[in-house]
């Protein structure tokens, strides 16, 4: 590990900004004088426009413009939102409806753009909204996810946006045919909004025939690409930058409408606008995450060996395509769809149903805890069903160590694992051999305890390859230019730690620089849990080829052949000389014999493979059948995230997710009338998870090097949200099982967990 990080909890260096309100958000550095902007949205969930009168809101106090789809129109801007498809099972292409910037005939969801104001303050621009007259014939809305009802769109008239399918159907249902035991389970996956701490925001300027957008987002690249599109101008005029980024969780890495409108009304009025977020705005518009419902199979032989697994799931894509939504849905579901367990035949098939509401697509770890939710739900009904050990019953389907590298029968190829070493420890670690008694203290108290378990493999995934750029500057630091985009993981501290790993240059004369389509050329943004893997592949890329300039720049000042200079992480050396330069005093050199063009490095790598971090999360939680609480008071992981550059921002970032997974089992949901109203949108009724309802998380690490890079590194970013759900859903299922409940489903809240217990006596009344 030496060679290539040396593993320390360094503290992160850019909290000293952020806790000191040094922070440079969006809103914080927008241009003085920009106008402000303020969004007139849909009312209602479905509707035929009949007339929008916008007139005298233009002649409001302030107001500089108000933009429409027929002024978008008018000014050539004719393009709609992109979004991927996939083939359906027939081979067809799922469907593409027309996603316009601002509505056009129809509203689709509540909050739907239909205006975009812009006024000398925020107040002029909420006051014009009101005097906008909308006129609409409301038609039914579209809310379960079902084929059928109220069609949205007539690209799909049964709502159907995609069926596609994955896997070996016949041999799925031969192994069925021929099991010795069936186990099956329906797994709802509740809706949920991110929420992430700063709302989403922009600015936008013009700087003569260019745009400048800045936004607070995840990478900069696909904004650019997509504002260059929708403005129906050359990409080479857009300037996309991502300052300091309050929360992510891949909801701020998708092209939204208002960063192109924001950056056509600065053109229309002639300064710059800015915008921002409120809190129900983005509760009603932000691309949530979940909302599906899978029927999960698995056909067992006399052993209990997994000869087959089945899955149908339906999951809600909103209004429209988001840009990625048909693509996380399908195929990244499909990446973990086996897990970490050793079956051959499977079949997966998958619908993507549009409803009246905003976009599903996007949270933490979309696709891979869906997929692991359903599968360690499964196996632990299999276990209770089979009355069988539900760790053996794991250990008797766990890919072994010998089989690798494996691959699963949705084609991932796994590179390493040892999965039963994993389950070893944690099984050490949450101390289950003292669970009975725990238990048995709380049944004194009149409290239900129960212990829930997830192993959970996920895929890194994003574009593979990256590129950095290292600069010496003239004050003495050094700058690194990264293709990824921190949105609070630490990438100031981790990447600048890593490069002084590898070149010896003090961590604190490094400086980070990312978000700027202008000083960075190419990246792939943040998500996935891409970053840290990709980014310093990249960095080990430039850092040889920034030593091999510097070797063959030595070679005539110590006055040695090349081959002989040697760089041992912190000096060059050679036999013969006694120079022992340091890079920086390398550089200073080379600055010193006006060689400037030894003071900028770049490359790129591709990482080889996917890396497959994985772990076990064990969770005890009680419950107090009086009044239906449920309290996580024991949380254990263990992961493998292969070799790790900074022990303390991995575990770190797995308590983020282990809380963003307890808040989703235990309280949030997204609630819907039948007419399409969002009825959680503001924290009076939205339960966020707080810090009185997250136990202290053990933390291990039992690593595996991954083989697909030099690091022997796996990403752990959406890790902990990955474990969670399940671990935490099969503790209350446990809880609740010997008291009759066969069927518990998050979020466990406290109505629903009372009602469950007492499901008898309200029927008997």
């Amino acid at each position: 590990m030496e060679k290539f990080g040396k593993s320390q909890p360094v503290k992160r260096v850019e909290d000293v900004r952020f806790l000191t309100g040094e922070g440079r958000y969006v809103d914080d550095i927008a241009p003085e004088g920009a106008l402000f902007a303020f969004v007139f949205r849909a009312p209602v969930a479905h509707a035929v426009i009949t007339g929008l009168d916008v007139a005298e809101a233009r002649t409001a106090p302030g107001v500089h413009a108000v933009l429409t789809a027929d002024d978008l129109k008018a000014a050539g801007i004719t393009k709609s939102m992109s979004a991927q498809t996939v083939k359906n099972l027939d081979g067809s292409m799922g469907a593409a409806p027309r996603r316009p910037i601002l509505a056009e005939e129809r509203l689709r969801f509540v909050g739907e753009p239909v205006a975009f104001i812009v006024a000398e303050t925020l107040d002029q621009a909420r006051d014009a909204a009101e005097l906008i007259d909308l006129s609409y014939d409301e038609l039914p809305a579209k809310m379960d996810i079902q084929a059928g009802g109220a069609p949205l769109h007539a690209e799909a008239p049964d709502n159907v946006a995609f069926d596609w399918g994955m896997g070996d159907e016949a041999a799925t249902d031969a192994a069925f045919a021929a099991a010795a035991h069936t186990v099956s389970l329906e797994v709802p996956d509740n809706r949920i909004i991110v929420n992430s701490l700063e709302p989403r925001g922009c600015y936008a300027e013009w700087e003569g025939e260019r745009v400048h957008v800045s936004v607070g987002g995840q990478g900069v690249w696909a904004q650019k690409s997509e504002i260059a599109e929708l403005l129906n101008i050359d990409a080479e005029r857009v300037r996309v930058t991502n300052p300091d980024t309050g929360g992510g969780f891949g909801m701020k890495g998708f092209p939204y409408p208002e960063y192109a409108l924001a950056a056509h009304a600065a053109k229309t009025v002639g300064k710059p606008v800015r915008w921002m977020s409120e809190r129900t705005e983005a509760m009603l518009t932000d691309n949530a995450g979940r909302d599906l419902t899978s029927f999960a199979e698995f056909a067992f032989d006399e052993n209990h060996k997994i000869i087959g697994y089945r899955v149908h799931t339906r999951c809600n894509l909103g209004a429209y395509n988001s840009m990625y939504a048909q693509f996380i849905q399908s195929q990244l579901f499909s990446r973990v769809l086996m897990g970490v367990y050793d079956v051959q035949a499977t079949w997966l098939r998958v619908e993507g149903i549009y409803t009246n509401t905003t976009y599903v697509d996007a949270y933490r770890g979309a696709g891979r805890p869906e997929a692991i939710y359903v599968l360690e739900r499964l196996i632990d009904r299999a276990a209770r069903t089979l009355g069988v050990d539900p760790l053996e019953l794991r250990r008797i389907n766990f890919i072994k160590p010998d089989q690798f590298p494996y691959q699963n029968s949705t084609g991932e190829l796994y590179d390493v694992g040892d999965f039963d070493k994993v389950l070893r420890r944690a099984e050490l670690e949450a101390d289950l051999a003292g669970f009975a008694a725990r238990k048995e203290a709380d049944a004194g108290q009149g409290l239900l305890r129960g212990l829930g378990l997830c192993y959970y493999i996920e895929s890194i995934l994003g574009d593979p390859s990256e590129g950095a750029k290292i600069a010496f500057n003239e004050d003495g630091t050094v700058s690194i230019y990264v293709g990824t985009q921190s949105t609070g993981q630490g990438h100031e501290t981790v990447y600048a730690q890593f490069l002084s790993d590898q070149t010896g240059i003090p961590a604190d004369q490094i400086f980070v620089v990312q978000g700027d389509s202008d000083q960075i050329a190419q990246g792939g943004g943040t998500g996935g849990s891409r970053s840290v893997t990709v980014q310093n592949t990249a960095t080990l890329a430039t850092v040889e080829v920034m030593t091999t300039a510097f070797t063959a720049f030595l070679a005539d000042e110590m006055g040695v052949p090349a081959s002989e200079i040697s760089f041992d992480d912190e000096r060059f050396r050679a036999d013969g000389s006694n120079m022992t330069p340091t890079m920086l005093e390398v550089a200073e050199l080379a600055r010193e014999k006006g060689r400037d063009d030894l003071l900028s490095h770049a490359a790129r790598a591709t990482l080889p493979a996917r890396s497959f971090p994985n772990g076990c999360h064990v969770s005890e939680v009680v419950i107090d059948p009086d009044t239906g609480v449920v309290s996580v008071d024991r949380y254990t992981v263990v992961d493998d995230f292969g070799n790790l550059i900074n022990p303390m921002l991995a575990e770190g970032q797995v308590h983020g997710g282990v809380a963003q997974g307890i808040g989703q089992a235990i309280s949030e949901h997204v609630v819907f009338d039948e007419q399409g109203q969002l009825l959680t949108a503001s924290f009076m009724d939205y339960a966020m998870p707080r810090a009185d309802g997250v136990p202290n998380i053990s933390f291990t690490s039992e690593p595996v090097p991954s083989t697909a890079n030099i690091m022997g590194m796996k990403g752990c970013g959406e890790a902990g949200t990955v474990g969670a759900l399940a671990a935490v859903a099969n503790a209350v299922q446990d809880a609740l099982w010997e008291h009759g409940v066969r069927q518990a489903d998050m979020p466990f809240t406290p109505l629903k967990v009372w009602e469950l217990l007492n499901s008898e006596a309200i029927a008997a009344e």
